[in-house]
């Protein structure tokens, strides 16, 4: 997945099915997933109730380094948060926009929702940092 490898040490003794589960669970899907029509069923179906959006436009220059943060900052809560890019340039995203009531102008931004309750925080932000990725996600944990 991302291009990374990881392995799990089967010469543990300690190695039982719940565990063998767990990593693969872990290490099954995209440190960040793109939303769009081919994605969406898969995303709103997955195992994580919990999805952290980041919303802005992939044509930015700036793209290619808040990507790379937030896939650092999705590291840390990887098997909690499912972490999803949404791009603005797709007019089926639209609708998550303004599911969030964000304007153009509030963009990039963070969205994080809980699924069964729908309980739901948005954060604009001029920059992704790991640190605020990470204080916002522990803020909506708690």
């Amino acid at each position: 997945v991302d291009n990374d490898r990881r392995d799990l040490d089967m010469n543990n003794k300690d190695i039982d099915a719940d565990k063998l589960t767990r990593f693969v669970r872990m290490n099954e899907l995209r440190l960040v997933t793109e939303y769009n029509p081919v994605t969406a069923i898969g995303v709103m179906q997955g195992s994580l109730q919990l999805h952290l959006l980041l919303i802005t436009d992939k044509m930015s220059p700036k793209h290619p380094e808040r990507m790379r943060r937030y896939r650092a900052a999705a590291e840390l809560f990887k098997g909690k948060i499912l972490f999803i890019l949404v791009d603005t340039n797709l007019k089926s995203n639209e609708r998550i926009v303004s599911f969030f009531k964000l304007k153009k102008s509030q963009l990039p931004a963070l969205a994080i929702f809980h699924a069964p309750d729908e309980e739901q925080d948005v954060l604009t932000l001029d920059e992704v940092s790991v640190k605020r990725v990470q204080d916002f996600c522990n803020n909506f944990l708690q």
